[in-house]
């Protein structure tokens, strides 16, 4: 789960003037070293054993600089909608999730009937939040839960409050159990697991699906279906219920709250009270709409008749994977084939204009496809 719109503010030129100065090697060892020392008594105070937050934070003696990185770059935000939904909403991830729609049937359906919320939504939260699973695999990629935590507290000064508040409970998590320190991984925000909770949210809501005695989000996809299903049920979902549909100009007079994330360019929706309840895992309007969409095509629903306005032609699934690897073979591409198009394929896609000296989009194009085979 991600940080709330609250704390989702972007640093000003001077906050990463500051910021950075704080940073600086002269001053990063002591400074870090000694707020985590000061802290120690607050996590104390609040419950925390002394044993418990000195083992957690052995060998830590720096603040996470890719944390920072991270915390002034949120797509839901800041990315173009086609781009946010193009790279969510597409063939894979829609193939995966009826995969795993069969592969953990029994599971989603007994969910689905203890707490109404549709399977779909959940697979598709699922999809967004480590698509199942895979971004947990690679732990290099994944940051250590109390160092994340510590550094946002220690040097980001509008997300200090939030940082500290999941630190405590992040060690409290540890303290009784719950995971092996080794596993306390996440993002940059301290979002956990399969379905990436904030360990406020995960002891507020985490359910023991399997019945193994804790509720293990990091390695039971069960467990975190489940805990995902029991936020949205707490939050108000309703069961059997749509989530709104996409408006035509014969209907434009439905009276409901209407969303228009590309005004007149791209599809208008009429919203319903399932997809507030979806922003109670992300307040953000692309974020909840890309899960709902995504569930809908999971579920075998048809995409929205009226398409984004984009500035280039688009590619399918297979065509961006032919980008890839050509982008590759021509030097510009060091990762994964796989045909979705993040930050490393766009940098790629740069990288490749620049050496046509044409302009530096990053839009992974026909176009551009066309130039890597040569054709143009």
């Amino acid at each position: 789960m991600r940080i709330r719109n609250s704390i989702s503010l972007y640093f000003s030129g001077l906050v990463v003037a500051v910021l950075w100065a704080v940073l600086q090697p002269a001053h990063a060892d002591t400074g870090f070293r000694a707020w985590i020392q000061n802290f120690r008594g607050e996590a104390i105070s609040q419950g925390v054993t002394g044993s418990v937050y000195d083992d957690a934070f052995r060998g830590v003696t720096e603040p996470d600089l890719l944390v920072l990185e991270k915390a002034n770059y949120q797509p839901e935000f800041k990315a173009e909608v086609w781009e946010y939904l193009d790279s969510r909403v597409q063939e894979r991830a829609i193939t995966n999730g009826q995969v795993m729609l069969q592969q953990y049937a029994k599971e989603l359906a007994s969910i689905e009937k203890s707490s109404g919320v549709d399977r779909h939504v959940l697979l598709a939260i699922w999809s967004m939040e480590s698509n199942y699973g895979a971004v947990l695999q690679d732990k290099t990629k994944l940051h250590y839960i109390p160092r994340a935590l510590a550094t946002l507290a220690y040097a980001d000064p509008k997300r200090a409050k939030f940082a500290r508040t999941q630190l405590i409970a992040a060690l409290k998590i540890l303290q009784r159990g719950d995971v092996e320190q080794a596993e306390l991984l996440g993002s940059w925000a301290g979002a956990m697991g399969h379905t990436q909770f904030i360990p406020t949210s995960y002891i507020a809501y985490a359910v023991d699906f399997d019945g193994d005695g804790k509720s293990d989000i990091w390695h039971s996809v069960p467990d975190a279906l489940a805990t995902a299903a029991q936020l949205l049920k707490k939050n108000g979902w309703r069961s059997g219920e749509s989530w709104g549909y996409e408006i035509l100009p014969s209907n434009k007079g439905s009276g409901e709250e209407l969303l228009a994330l590309q005004a007149d360019k791209g599809p208008v929706f009429a919203l319903q009270k399932n997809f507030f309840v979806v922003k109670r895992y992300n307040n953000a309007d692309k974020y909840a709409l890309a899960v709902l969409l995504l569930s809908d095509r999971i579920a075998g629903k048809p995409a929205p008749i009226k398409d984004w306005t984009r500035p280039y032609t688009p590619l399918d699934m297979t065509e961006k994977e032919e980008l890839q690897r050509l982008l590759a073979a021509h030097g510009f591409y060091s990762g994964v084939v796989d045909g979705v198009i993040g930050g490393e394929s766009r940098e790629a896609i740069k990288r490749f204009q620049a050496s046509k000296n044409v302009e530096q989009t990053g839009y992974a194009s026909k176009e551009v496809l066309q130039q890597l085979r040569g054709k143009n």
